[in-house]
């Protein structure tokens, strides 16, 4: 399906939706034979697991040096 009218978009939209999602296919809408819309698969964008909070945190100090304040560990 590479194009389909409004009237039928209203009737099968759902359908329409759904395949584009399936095949990555997109369709275009037209209104009176002229494209007026088209319908595309989103891309995924979400970050990943690694680089996620780059450039959003930054390390002040050494991380492994004593902060010499008393502790104690709860065990």
């Amino acid at each position: 399906m590479d194009a389909i009218s409004t009237s039928q978009l209203k009737i099968h939209c759902a359908e329409v939706v759904a395949r584009v999602a399936k095949t990555g296919e997109p369709v275009t809408v037209t209104r009176r034979g002229r494209p007026v819309a088209r319908i595309v698969p989103v891309e995924d964008d979400s970050p990943t697991l690694f680089g996620a909070l780059a450039g959003h945190i930054a390390i002040c100090g050494d991380l492994i040096e004593p902060v010499g304040e008393p502790w104690e560990a709860g065990l």
